[in-house]
C-alpha cells in the first residue's frame, strides 16, 4: 500500500482532507483518528503534525506526504522533494525589525533572529554569506524583539499587520514564498503516479468550467478565438439549420468576460457547469 502523511491539524489540514476526498480517497470523519487504510485505493493514510510529515517521508518511513513548503525546506533533507505544487496555504517569509534598525540583510551579520524556521533562514542566510544568531521560537516571534532576547525576526507575513502592531518594519527581500506541496521520499513506491494524477485533476477542476453555448455556423472560427480550450471546442450541430452547438473548458476567472465576447459575438443559451474533476 502507498502510505501518505496527512496534516492531522492545522491551516493545512481540512483543505488537504478536502482535496483528498474530491480526487476520490476515503478521508476520515473523526478528527482524532490518527491512522486510516482505504482498501479500495490501495493507500494508507497517516495524520501527523505538519512539521514531522517532511522527516518522516526524508526517511523512508512513509512514502508521500501534504505539507508546506516552508516545513520541507527547514528539515534540510535533501531525501524529501516537492512533486506537486497544491495551490493552497500560501504564506510569505520576510525579515522584519524596528523601524529603521536594518535596510539590508548584510546588516544582520551577527545579530541576533528569532525565528519558528530555524532551517530555512540558515539556509537562507548562509546561502548570501551571512552569519547570524538564530533564535529559535515555536510561535509569536513578533515579540522576541520588545522582549530583548532578538535583533530582528523573519516570520510569516500576510498584511504585516501583526508587525506593525509589534513596532517592527519589514525590510529585505522575500525568503520564501510557500503553499502547500506533495512531497515523496526515497522509497519510489507504486501509486505515486495514479495520486498525483488525481490531484491534479483536481487542481484542473479547480481552475477551469465548462461552457456550452449555441451560435451560428460561420460564427465558429471567431468564438474559437475568444475561447480554443484546452485543445479545441466540442462542436455539434443543432437541429437548427446553420447553428452548431459548442462545449469548451475556459479557466473560471474567466468565465464571465469570455460569456459576455461569447454573447457579443452572437452565441445564446450560453451555460457553466463546474468541473468536479479531470485529466489533461
Amino acid at each position: 500500500m502507498l502510505r501518505i502523511a496527512i496534516p492531522n491539524k492545522g491551516s493545512l489540514s481540512e483543505t488537504a482532507l478536502q482535496m483528498l476526498a474530491e480526487a476520490g480517497y476515503a478521508t476520515r470523519r473523526d478528527s482524532k483518528t490518527l491512522h486510516l487504510i482505504d482498501d479500495a485505493n490501495g493507500v494508507e493514510f497517516f495524520y501527523l503534525r505538519p512539521r514531522d510529515i517532511a522527516t518522516y517521508v526524508a526517511r523512508g518511513a512513509l512514502d508521500v506526504g501534504i505539507t508546506g513548503r516552508d516545513l520541507l525546506l527547514d528539515v534540510r533533507m535533501p531525501a524529501a522533494r516537492e512533486i506537486q505544487a497544491l495551490g493552497f496555504g500560501d504564506s510569505t517569509f520576510r525579515f522584519a525589525s524596528p523601524g529603521g534598525a536594518f535596510s539590508e540583510l548584510a546588516e544582520l551579520e551577527g545579530k541576533r533572529v528569532a525565528t519558528s524556521y530555524s532551517g530555512l533562514v540558515e539556509a537562507f542566510l548562509g546561502e548570501r554569506g551571512i552569519s547570524v544568531d538564530v533564535v529559535p521560537l515555536d510561535g509569536a516571534v513578533e515579540s522576541a524583539v520588545k522582549l530583548g532576547v532578538a535583533d530582528a525576526v523573519a516570520d510569516v507575513v500576510s498584511t504585516g499587520t501583526t508587525l506593525r502592531q509589534a513596532g517592527l518594519e519589514i525590510f529585505g527581500p522575500v525568503l520564501l514564498e510557500s503553499e502547500a506541496v506533495l512531497i515523496q521520499g526515497p522509497s519510489g513506491a507504486d501509486g505515486v503516479d495514479t495520486l498525483l494524477r488525481r490531484l491534479q485533476g483536481v487542481l484542473v477542476a479547480r481552475r477551469y468550467v465548462m461552457l456550452d453555448y449555441d451560435l451560428p455556423e460561420q460564427l465558429l472560427p471567431q468564438a474559437v478565438e475568444i475561447a480554443g480550450g484546452i485543445e479545441s471546442p466540442t462542436v455539434s450541430p443543432l437541429d437548427r439549420e446553420g447553428w452548431v452547438a459548442a462545449r469548451v473548458m475556459v479557466r473560471r476567472r474567466e468565465a464571465n468576460r469570455v460569456m459576455d465576447e461569447l454573447y457579443a459575438l452572437g452565441a445564446r443559451a450560453l451555460l457553466v457547469t463546474a468541473i468536479h474533476n479531470a485529466r489533461i
